[in-house]
């Protein structure tokens, strides 16, 4: 076994043999036989592990959420038909607020075409990405978490996260032929996690704001896309993440009332801190410098436009009800978060009143969408005003 031990990689990785890719890659750039087995990055953790001695389940909440993972498991060579053909694709750059940008415009049919290739790769290789993070954040659980259901849940996390490291892979490069390195806001935030010795530090980043924006992420994409292959996908992935986030708002709904005011505002600082960089990883800057753009223009010019910068906000809406829950909405955090303009969602449902009909419900690939309340109504909402506003301002 050959290990290439590097510093995180920039460079787009290309595969050979996908099934849509929209650009002939380069064989000099494709990973071979004669390249490194394996490229990987060192990270360093004071983590702190634990032992449990008390056999006794305390939480049947917990338990029945880790009997859950072990019933509904499914199998991405098995529960996913990966021949369907790719359908016609479906472009959206008034949410990017790029239907006026000059850049974009100036694009052929063909360059747009293979634009949106590459923001489709890329956002799927931040899932990709975040995942592998996720899945060594849930390892760490099984060492550090106190008590013993949480222990046998982070393990049985841990198999769910191996399965949706698994399932992306395989799409980005069967169906896509494309693979982006990780977005910096996001590796930053997983790197923080990882290397805090506090367990329910990583509780806090991960269960709470990574994998909750990550259930707003994946329900959107599957009300969006036109892929069949890629509906079930994250249809599958979201199922897990539903119980995830809900076991993160059980386990820590207790454990913040024993701590102490100082130790609560550190969490609530963290989790608004977690918030505002997971804000600025939803901008493909990656994309931007690929295509020849000046990136600090077309971030602000994405960022500009009402329906992106309105939309980002709403993968918000089960976040701040979780963290409202488990009481990080503190009184000196809570103008913080109103300034990013996602206060509003406060009152919404949490994740912590288990709704067990849904949790438990078989496999079913083919069942409508559910949680998220019109995410693609809110957006084409949206979309509409915007096109709306800007034939005003033309004439």
């Amino acid at each position: 076994m050959k290990v290439e031990w590097t510093e995180t990689p920039r460079k787009i990785q290309r595969f050979a043999g996908a099934d849509f890719p929209h650009e002939n890659p380069d064989l000099e750039d494709l990973l071979t036989a004669e390249d490194a087995d394996y490229i990987a990055e060192i990270f360093e953790t004071p983590l702190t592990g634990s032992y449990n001695w008390d056999y006794k389940i305390q939480d049947d909440r917990i338990k029945r959420l880790y009997d859950l993972g072990k019933q509904l498991n499914w199998d991405p060579e098995m529960d996913i038909d990966w021949d369907r053909p790719w359908p016609t694709e479906e472009r959206m750059p008034e949410m990017m607020n790029l239907h006026t940008y000059q850049p974009y415009l100036d694009m052929d049919e063909a360059t747009q075409k293979e634009f949106w290739l590459h923001m489709n790769a890329w956002s799927l290789s931040q899932f990709l990405h975040g995942e592998q993070g996720a899945l060594l954040v849930a390892s760490q659980l099984c060492s550090c978490a106190p008590t013993l259901n949480a222990k046998l849940y982070a393990a049985s996390q841990t198999f769910d996260e191996a399965r949706h490291v698994e399932v992306f892979n395989k799409y980005l490069q069967k169906r896509i032929g494309l693979m982006y390195p990780i977005n910096t806001h996001l590796k930053s935030i997983i790197d923080k996690i990882l290397t805090d010795a506090r367990w329910d530090m990583k509780f806090i980043g991960m269960q709470l704001v990574i994998e909750g924006l990550a259930l707003s992420a994946f329900n959107t994409t599957r009300e969006t896309t036109p892929d069949p292959v890629l509906k079930d996908v994250v249809y599958l992935v979201t199922r897990d993440e539903a119980r995830h986030v809900t076991f993160g708002v059980n386990y820590l709904e207790e454990f913040v009332k024993t701590l102490t005011d100082e130790e609560r505002e550190e969490r609530a600082q963290f989790a608004y801190e977690a918030c505002v960089v997971s804000r600025e990883r939803l901008v493909a800057t990656d994309v931007f410098a690929h295509f020849g753009w000046d990136v600090e223009e077309a971030r602000l010019q994405v960022l500009d436009g009402f329906v992106m910068s309105t939309f980002r906000n709403l993968l918000f809406q089960r976040v701040i009800p979780n963290l409202k829950r488990i009481g990080l909405l503190t009184d000196k955090i809570r103008p913080k978060f109103e300034a990013l303009g996602i206060l509003e969602f406060e009152n919404l449902t949490t994740d912590g009143d288990i709704d067990w009909a849904l949790l438990e419900r078989p496999l079913d690939t083919s069942e409508a969408q559910g949680y998220e309340q019109s995410m693609l109504s809110e957006f084409q909402k949206l979309a509409a005003e915007q096109s709306e506003e800007d034939t005003r301002k033309a004439s």
